[in-house]
């Protein structure tokens, strides 16, 4: 593979100059502007072919946006930077590239490594952790695995993107340090170790400058200091000027057709506003893009076809990665008849003998589940039934198919009876027509032609970047979303239409519904994602099946004139029985069953790309509705669905809660692998999780007058808890950085440290087989001396492995430890120093419970 890619590095650099020097000034221009929403232009006379882009991360769309070709759906990035796992990163990039291939896709504009800078940050969930070493090692594991397989990667957003009220425009002013030692760094660590053939460019400024014009960022840091050599594209619409986006470092302006390069460029260079070689010199950086992914004739692709990974099963991998995900926040004892005794934060420990006699025997916790002894379990929750696999926004894909927890356990548990009820649903929107509707679009001309028709697996219609076959912009007038649908249940039934233009609702022939509808958000994104909603109630008899016609007309998406895109949606929900009437239908089966697993989860209103949360609270009367459940069983198990942390005030009152993040297509059949023990949750957290959201040391996400003040400087995350708690003595998390549970327990037997690597030796001193996440943190002994800058955090995460014992044996984890953990960035000089003196190398479980300490000293 290495003689492979020396090359192909040779054959590239000589087609790129020969394929330059072929081109005229209007070409080269074309060359850095879409064609369209997803792709670039074709040049045959040189070999070019035109080059394929598709959002991702946790799965790849393709060009279309639709169910008509289904895509592979992993769990949330959040949930697999809780594996702390590289190489199960890079697996999951592997399978991506396949998807890739699959689908005709170059590049994945992909993976998102801004930071958790705060909860509130309504992208988290696309992010990898608060901590800019396990973001950065993951990320360079999804990289990796995603150009093992010839595909590109578009890392994103460079940089500050870090929250998504005012996105477009925001200035994040954020100081040296900080942006060095936190928000660059993880672009830094994939630069250097995976070298990624695409960065993406966000629309936020950064101390005053845009990101797509910011020269000091781009040209100086990401190609200067680091080497960078891939390409910089902008962020969908982020390119606003001609000159300043080209001296800025953009190669690319996304979407075409017109863009502020392509024409206005090719103007600006005859005009003497810039010069044809600069315009040259991101030319040769997309025609090496194109020769990496096989673009470029006459020149051999990056990853010979003989090197490309073989094929993955991508259920399998997605339920494994889910499983690996899933973080086991407590697991107590059942205590029945008597309150669950709290533990909070749920650390493991090491049982002390007394008198040297082996300590009494404790009762087993709530998990693993006992099938054998589970003749009636009951499932509580709305997102049991429909499961909420995927954050909102970008990172859509439709998979072929969804496994809820409602069914993954049913299908694990044959011999139990599992009954379900809803509960409390935490939906303010009415979900999409999906059970009992049979449908289609229908895409008609002004003429009333018929131009397409596709297969609806539910109500929601949605197109970026292409139409079906058949249909163009030009031509498309109207889009019907018609069908049957025959109710389950009688009564009051509720309708919802959204979109932006008009739209006619007809159900067994009676109008519902007939006005234009406009957008209520000024964020064109957000008003084409999740445009209003309007609601109609009809009522409707069981099992009569009633014709069913969602006429829409668009109106304009705001995302430009030139963009092929629309978005409509038909929801439905079936008669609601009273609210109260839930909570007491759900208390009853639990109090009836052996055990109870209640799922809740965020929603999109509360959880979406394009605005932040405005609080940690679960949507609904969902907290209600876990603390009656568990009065009324104390074998209750609680699954919090959520891409970021949110309030768990029941915590102490029930004796196991699982996180599950957004888990992908297999959560159901993953959580049942977990909570029956046929395998162990693995995930540990990758970010902190706060009691409350007044407890959480950064809140600011809303810019003033158009400003975002990063005034914590290098204190986000497990950093400024420790440092409050230390100055403050304010409180603790609910659950801390790098914490969680497993079925079995570990001792940490041994520590040895150089300044180059720790070795930590454990030993699984459970009952099963079981997987370690060992972690290195990093401590300065003295605050202020020897150079040492006393505003340092208290400690910061320098490496992990994960390691792999049976019961009674022993692993041992050879940690790196990295020049760059000693260094920081001074202000003053511009430049990385190291900092001597003597460091603490503690060996932990989580930042909050730390095993074993040794020291080194540095110079």
């Amino acid at each position: 593979m290495t003689d492979h890619r020396s090359a192909h590095a040779t054959a590239a650099a000589q087609a790129v100059e020969a394929a330059l020097g072929k081109l005229d000034l209007d070409t080269k221009a074309r060359l850095l502007s879409g064609q369209d929403v997803w792709t670039l232009p074709a040049v045959p006379e040189i070999g070019l072919r035109s080059l394929v882009m598709s959002d991702g991360p946790v799965g790849v769309r393709g060009r279309g946006w639709g169910a008509e070709d289904p895509s592979v759906a992993l769990p949330s990035p959040t949930a697999l930077a809780a594996t702390w796992d590289r190489e199960l990163a890079r697996r999951a990039g592997q399978l991506l590239a396949q998807e890739a291939r699959r689908k005709g896709v170059h590049v994945l504009l992909a993976p998102t490594v801004n930071l958790h800078r705060s909860p509130l940050g309504g992208r988290h969930f696309e992010c990898f952790s608060e901590d800019p070493h396990l973001t950065g090692v993951i990320g360079a594991g999804y990289v990796a695995g995603v150009q093992d397989g010839g595909v590109g990667t578009a890392v994103k957003h460079f940089v500050g993107n870090d929250a998504e009220t005012e996105r477009l425009t925001v200035d994040n002013r954020i100081a040296p340090r900080p942006l060095r030692e936190l928000y660059l760094a993880p672009f830094e660590h994939i630069v250097e170790t995976a070298r990624p053939w695409g960065v993406m460019t966000a629309y936020n400024q950064v101390n005053g400058v845009t990101m797509t014009e910011h020269r000091e960022l781009v040209t100086g840091v990401l190609r200067g200091e680091w080497g960078f050599d891939g390409i910089n594209v902008s962020d969908w619409t982020a390119a606003r000027d001609t000159v300043r986006a080209l001296r800025g470092g953009l190669d690319i302006a996304m979407p075409g057709p017109h863009t502020v390069f392509g024409a206005p460029l090719a103007a600006a260079v005859r005009a003497g506003r810039v010069t044809e070689a600069e315009v040259d010199a991101a030319v040769r950086r997309v025609l090496l893009l194109a020769a990496r992914t096989g673009c470029l004739e006459g020149v051999p692709a990056a990853v010979a076809p003989e090197d490309v990974p073989p094929d993955i099963d991508g259920r399998a991998l997605a339920r494994e990665i889910a499983r690996r995900a899933f973080v086991l926040l407590r697991n107590e004892p059942v205590v029945r008849n008597e309150p669950a005794v709290s533990s909070e934060p749920a650390v493991s420990s090491e049982p002390a003998a007394r008198n040297g006699r082996p300590p009494a025997r404790t009762p087993a916790p709530a998990l693993p589940l006992a099938p054998h002894s589970l003749r009636k379990l009951a499932v509580i929750g709305a997102a049991a039934k429909d499961a909420r696999v995927l954050g909102g926004g970008s990172a859509t894909v439709f998979p072929e198919r969804v496994v809820s927890p409602l069914e993954g356990l049913r299908a694990a548990l044959p011999g139990t009876e599992v009954t379900f009820a809803v509960g409390a649903d935490p939906r303010t929107k009415v979900p999409h027509a999906r059970a009992g509707f049979e449908l289609c679009a229908r895409y008609y001309g002004a003429d009333g032609a018929l131009l397409a028709e596709q297969p609806q697996s539910d109500g929601k219609v949605l197109a970026m970047g292409c139409f079906p076959d058949g249909v163009t912009q030009r031509d498309l007038h109207s889009v019907e979303l018609a069908g049957t649908f025959t109710p389950q249940t009688g009564g009051a039934h509720t309708f919802a239409v959204s979109g932006t233009g008009e739209l006619r609702l007809t159900v067994g022939g009676r109008v519902l519904f007939d006005a234009p509808c406009a957008p209520d958000t000024d964020d064109p994104f957000e008003a084409f994602m999740n445009p209003a909603e309007h609601r109609l109630e009809a009522e409707l008899t069981a099992g009569q099946t009633l014709d069913v016609a969602l006429r829409f007309v668009p109106r304009g998406t705001g995302l430009g004139a030139d963009l092929p895109a629309l978005t409509f949606a038909l929801g439905h929900a079936e008669p609601q029985p009273d609210p109260d009437a839930g909570i007491e239908e759900a208390v009853r089966a639990a109090a009836e069953a052996d055990a109870v697993v209640v799922v809740v989860a965020t929603t999109e209103e509360t959880e979406s790309e394009g605005s932040d949360r405005t609080g940690l609270a679960l949507p609904g009367r969902q907290d209600e509705l876990v603390s009656r459940v568990a009065a009324a069983n104390p074998h209750t198990v609680v699954v919090v669905n959520a891409g970021s942390p949110v309030e768990l005030p029941w915590r102490a009152e029930v004796p196991a809660v699982l996180l599950g993040w957004f888990p992908g297509q297999e959560a159901g059949a993953a959580l049942a692998d977990v909570l029956l023990g046929v395998h162990e949750p693995g995930g540990r957290l990758p970010t902190t999780w706060p009691a409350r959201l007044a407890d959480a040391p950064v809140t600011q996400v809303t810019p003033v007058d158009g400003e975002l003040a990063y005034e914590e400087g290098v204190f986000i995350g497990y950093r400024a808890w420790q440092r409050r708690a230390r100055e403050e003595a304010g409180p603790a998390p609910a659950y801390p950085f790098g914490h969680g549970l497993g079925y079995t327990d570990w001792s940490y037997e041994s520590l040895e440290a150089t300044p180059a690597r720790a070795t930590v030796r454990v030993r699984n001193t459970g009952t099963r087989h079981g997987r370690e996440v060992v972690q290195v943190y990093l401590a300065p002994l003295h605050r202020v001396a020897g150079g040492t800058p006393a505003d340092r955090p208290d400690r910061w995460l320098a490496g992990f492995a994960t390691v792999e014992a049976a019961p009674g044996g022993t692993a041992e984890a050879v940690i790196a430890l990295p020049r760059r953990a000693f260094e920081i960035w001074d202000e003053a000089a511009g430049a990385r120093r190291f900092v001597d003196g003597t460091y603490a190398i503690e060996a932990a479980r989580s930042v909050a419970d730390r095993r074993l300490t040794a020291q080194v000293t540095v110079a």
